[in-house]
């Protein structure tokens, strides 16, 4: 399952076969994770970063009267901290939604490989500056959009990244999510949810039942996004 970091990786920055091979020697080890269950605590001390190798992750954060805020998913192939690296806590959590299956490595690993290859450093900087984008975008979601524009926008970004690491394609993929999770994403309620995902489908546009997204009409659920992938970086200069 190492295939689908590599894969989100060579999408962007092609890989050397060295690179390829120092970066497989990074994970010795996995774990599995149960469905809304959290791996790591805001403001725990932490030596390592951890990859999501299956199912999807979110970093979130709680007020006290336990309203929660997902301020962004990871699917397979991320890193859900790799910022932790140099932060060495979070200021937030990190919750898998679904069942996961991940991978730490500890930073000292990372460290000696970034020094031995610096065109991977950069890359993986590239990786935690690409977070920073993905969750601008969704501030923007956030502060400008409609409910239906937020839920039609996070369809679309989700086809692009699982689409990326073999997970999807133009016409939907599984998303084994709930309507709350949904809400929990964007500031929504799960009656707001349901009213933009009935509405999605009676405008013939997209379905999402039993766990799977049907895009049946890609370029109408695009333009109610107003998606436009470049803030993904898929083209970006060689580094």
């Amino acid at each position: 399952m190492i295939d689908r970091h590599l894969a989100r990786i060579n999408a962007r920055h092609p890989l050397s076969n060295e690179e390829v091979a120092a970066i497989r020697a990074l994970f010795t080890a996995s774990q599995g994770v149960g469905a809304h269950q959290t791996f790591i605590e805001a403001g725990a001390r932490l030596d390592h970063s951890i990859l999501i190798l299956d199912g999807i992750a979110a970093r979130y954060k709680d007020l006290r009267d336990g309203q929660r805020q997902i301020t962004a998913l990871h699917v397979p192939g991320d890193f859900a901290d790799l910022h932790s690296f140099t932060l060495k806590r979070l200021d937030h959590s990190l919750m898998a939604l679904t069942r996961c299956r991940i991978a730490p490595v500890p930073h000292a690993r990372i460290a000696d490989l970034i020094e031995r290859f610096p065109r991977i450093g950069r890359i993986y900087w590239f990786s935690t500056n690409l977070d920073a984008s993905i969750h601008r975008e969704w501030v923007l979601s956030m502060g400008a959009r409609n409910a239906l524009a937020r839920i039609a926008h996070l369809f679309c970004e989700l086809q692009v990244r699982l689409d990326i690491v073999g997970l999807g394609d133009a016409r939907g993929y599984a998303l084994d999510l709930s309507q709350t999770d949904l809400a929990e994403c964007h500031g929504l309620t799960p009656v707001h949810v349901n009213r933009s995902l009935r509405r999605l489908r009676e405008m013939g546009v997209l379905t999402f039942r039993s766990g799977r997204v049907e895009i049946t009409d890609p370029a109408a659920l695009r333009a109610i996004a107003e998606f436009d992938p470049d803030y993904l970086y898929l083209n970006p200069d060689p580094l």
